[in-house]
């Protein structure tokens, strides 16, 4: 039975405190310099916002609900004052900020779960995780999301029931994938002998509609200014149930929950802790129903981590030792892998992509119209209209067949658009031919643009990015 928090802080509680807060730092710090071209684009609309322009991407166009987590350009906004780079050097602060905090509190539940000292070992999986690190400062929302379900999960833990329902609905309303998880969560019966175990049974039903109502509020709020309830980024991006699968099994094997296999101990955990368990495995189905996702690191994964990381100190309290190191050994054997294999190459990604910025922004002076699929990067790198060949900002764009990266553009969309600029990636290892048209590019859509008679007629190549995998092509139009 786990001990609820009595409400003292000691001594030893600081410096627990202080161990899960080194913990998170330790990965987060080694990769600092990780990002995704996504954070821009929530750091444009944030420095549109901060310049009076309003919630949009393009300055002087519709507003849309180009950023999954609603609201999220508004906390940046008060630092974008200089431009979306200021606004993604903020993303990162905050959320490597808020991560740290949430360890802390973390690593003090996992002090309180009484049993053998074994339970300490699942900090291992803290300081070994390369998605809690990078996503905590990648200068997305899931640095924020990461500490809110921390917080929910460690809290709940700690016997503030109605507090852990809260923050898990948050967390919810930032990323919607994380309903299910934050009803679970909520439903989650409080550590015996904690003020929130006397509460009368309507008390859950308060807790999961603590839970429930910021993501309502927020699917409500998305109804009345944009006419749907769901993110834009549902319509770009449709859902495939195979891939997702695939992406959950992978993000199991990799990111640390191989500590949960553990089924003899399950009758030795109290109810808390195995409804925890319960969340992580509505949280893997709830991704793979979803699709998974394209980004590295496990991003979609990585909110429930801290879960994983509390429930495998709470089995590892009460397991055998012997399975206990196998499983933590196991667990950490995936985490290395994908710290040690993608870590290097993530922690140069900012570095990467602000070279890129600097080096295609005189080409792009000028340009009044651009077309592009990456348009983060690009959204940092001019201050032209920029129209989303993957809809993920374009709700017109958005409703055309195919998946974000392998949209049916039509070939009159660029006149119609005006674009007079199109900015295309080439194929790993490939150069650029001449014409250009027969060159290979990267993605789906890319090709079928290249492919439109009469382009390579339209548009001239006017700079190409020489940097490795990131080998752009500006095109300007002739005529």
């Amino acid at each position: 039975m786990a001990q609820p928090d009595d409400g003292k802080i000691t001594r030893r509680t600081w410096g627990i405190a202080a161990l899960g807060a080194a913990a998170a730092l330790l990965p987060a710090l080694a990769l600092r310099g990780f990002t995704v071209d996504d954070a821009l684009i929530s750091a444009r609309y944030a420095a549109h916002l901060a310049r009076g322009l309003g919630y949009r991407f393009n300055a002087f166009g519709a507003s849309t609900d180009g950023v999954t987590p609603l609201g999220w350009p508004l906390v940046l906004a008060p630092f974008a004052g200089s431009g979306p780079l200021a606004a993604l050097l903020a993303a990162k602060i905050l959320g490597v900020i808020a991560w740290t905090i949430a360890a802390s509190v973390l690593a003090v539940a996992i002090d309180r779960v009484p049993g053998k000292r074994a339970r300490y070992a699942a900090l291992l999986l803290l300081a070994a995780s390369a998605p809690l690190g990078a996503w905590s400062v990648a200068g997305m929302e899931t640095g924020l999301v990461i500490a809110l379900a921390a917080l929910a999960a460690s809290t709940g833990r700690l016997g503030h029931a109605r507090a852990s329902a809260t923050l898990a609905g948050l967390s919810a309303a930032l990323r919607p994938e994380m309903i299910p998880w934050a009803a679970v969560i909520a439903a989650a019966p409080p550590p015996a002998g904690s003020p929130a175990a006397a509460r009368p049974p309507w008390d859950r039903a308060l807790r999961l509609a603590l839970a429930l109502l910021p993501p309502l509020a927020v699917a409500l709020t998305r109804l009345a200014v944009f006419g749907r309830p769901a993110p834009l980024s549902v319509l770009a991006k449709p859902s495939d149930s195979l891939l997702g699968a695939r992406y959950a099994l992978a993000c199991f094997l990799l990111t640390g929950p191989l500590a949960l296999l553990a089924p003899l101990a399950w009758r030795r955990l109290d109810g808390y802790a195995r409804v925890l368990l319960l969340s992580i495995g509505v949280h893997f189905t709830a991704i793979a129903v979803a699709g998974g996702d394209w980004m590295p690191l496990s991003r979609l994964v990585a909110p429930i981590l801290p879960a994983v990381i509390l429930v495998a100190a709470e089995i590892a309290a009460v397991a055998d030792l012997r399975a206990t190191a196998l499983r933590i050994a196991l667990a950490l054997a995936g985490e290395l892998f994908q710290l040690l294999k993608v870590g290097p190459v993530a922690a140069h990604v900012g570095e990467a992509r602000v070279q890129l910025i600097e080096a295609l922004r005189t080409p792009l002076a000028g340009a009044l119209v651009v077309a592009a699929l990456d348009i983060g990067w690009l959204g940092a790198a001019t201050d032209a209209t920029i129209v989303d060949l993957a809809g993920l900002t374009d709700p017109a764009i958005a409703v055309l067949p195919g998946g974000h990266t392998s949209k049916a553009i039509p070939a009159a969309m660029l006149d119609a658009r005006g674009v007079d600029t199109i900015v295309l990636l080439l194929s790993e290892g490939e150069l650029l031919r001449s014409p250009w048209t027969a060159s290979q590019f990267a993605r789906v859509v890319e090709m079928r643009i290249a492919r439109i008679p009469g382009l390579e007629e339209e548009f001239q190549v006017e700079a190409e990015s020489a940097m490795p995998h990131l080998r752009y092509v500006v095109l300007k139009r002739t005529k």
